[in-house]
């Protein structure tokens, strides 16, 4: 399936919350969930009645979408859960969690996941000193991504840099401005994930 190249505020609207994929604008007044907070399209406002299989859907739906991974990705993603020990739903977060592009966004060197994803292929950072510009990269604990010392002087990052400033970066991160440099301390349990997730309905959409 191709990526999504349309209004990403509809996906809010349609999964009917923030996903928080447009970056300060969904802090602001300007936010689409503010203003028309109903699903897209004329039939939008009309009263409709989910079904079990509907539910399952969309939470599987919406964490493709607040993640920004395509379907074949996500349910690979899962098969690799599947196979691991441990809570499947919970594995499958942990996964996406530990995706180069969200752990860049998590430390705030992107304002969304979305330019998180676009400087990652323009090959603005290195893990463990070797540049990655693969958006979908998965890390491991212990893992260190530094900001490109050729990148550090860019007005485009400085900006990013100075605008998320004052984020919290979760505790399983540890960011250090000053060496423009964020390690992967552990991968998070489920407290320590701050997503609108409900795996379990993923997990009984793909158990079918």
């Amino acid at each position: 399936m191709a990526r999504y190249t349309g209004p990403v505020c509809r996906l809010c609207r349609r999964e009917g919350q923030k996903l928080f994929l447009k970056g300060e604008r969904c802090y602001s007044e300007k936010c689409s969930m503010g203003r028309r907070a109903y699903a897209p399209g004329q039939h939008g406002q009309g009263r409709k009645k989910t079904s079990e299989y509907g539910l399952q859907l969309r939470a599987k739906q919406r964490a493709r979408r607040y993640y920004g991974v395509n379907e074949s990705q996500f349910h690979h993603y899962f098969e690799i859960a599947e196979r691991k020990t441990g809570v499947t739903g919970e594995n499958l977060l942990r996964i996406l969690e530990s995706r180069l592009d969200n752990v860049v966004y998590r430390a705030g060197f992107a304002s969304s996941r979305v330019e998180a994803r676009q400087i990652v292929g323009h090959g603005h950072f290195e893990v463990n000193g070797k540049r990655v510009d693969i958006a979908s990269y998965l890390l491991k604990a212990g893992d260190v991504i530094t900001i490109c010392e050729k990148s550090r002087a860019s007005e485009k990052i400085k900006a990013v840099l100075e605008a998320n400033a004052g984020r919290p970066v979760p505790q399983w991160l540890d960011a250090n401005a000053e060496s423009f440099s964020v390690k992967v301390v552990n991968l998070p349990e489920r407290d320590a994930i701050d997503a609108p997730i409900e795996e379990q309905l993923i997990v009984e959409f793909y158990s079918k």
